[in-house]
């Protein structure tokens, strides 16, 4: 078998498991017309070379936690460490259990950082307490999510119909 044909497959078993991680093996071979054994194979050569990193459910938290449940997104602009860049930065802030993610960004901040809380002045605090004063920052900005509309490919809160009746003249 190809390379090409090998990653084709890699994608298709990586759709199925993105969109539904539940689905038996069994059913994955047949939704794919593979061998069972084959979609097995896949999944742990996947899982051995970090591709697969875990597996878990959608979750609309908003509904979860109702309005208490409070996300932000933070722009940190820093001051890369001589010999160690930003990787280093990177590593002392995805250990906060309020970080959700963290990424290296292009334009004027360098990284974005996503945070949970359980409301405001949790994630505000930590902004001033842990991110604000750590010697590599040179400034923060932000930005609290007020309505999730999609979340991870998936919509979450469909908007609802305008009953208004139309009028014409």
């Amino acid at each position: 078998m190809s390379d090409f044909d090998s990653n084709k497959k890699s994608e298709k078993v990586l759709a199925l498991l993105h969109d539904d991680c539940r689905r038996s093996l069994e059913q994955m071979a047949t939704m794919l017309d593979m061998p069972m054994t084959e979609v097995a194979e896949i999944i742990d050569n996947m899982e051995a070379d970090g591709i697969i990193l875990g597996y878990g459910a959608h979750i609309n938290w908003d509904k979860a936690y109702g309005s208490d449940a409070v996300a932000a997104y933070i722009e940190l602009r820093v001051t890369p460490q001589r010999n160690r860049g930003f990787d280093r930065i990177a590593e002392r802030i995805y250990q906060f259990p309020e970080v959700k993610a963290v990424n290296l960004m292009s334009g004027s901040y360098d990284f974005g950082i996503t945070v949970q809380g359980k409301d405001i002045r949790e994630i505000s605090l930590f902004v001033s307490e842990h991110l604000a004063p750590m010697e590599s920052v040179v400034g923060t900005a932000t930005h609290f999510v007020l309505k999730r509309y999609k979340y991870d490919g998936i919509v979450c809160c469909k908007p609802s119909k305008d009953e208004r009746e139309v009028m014409s003249l």
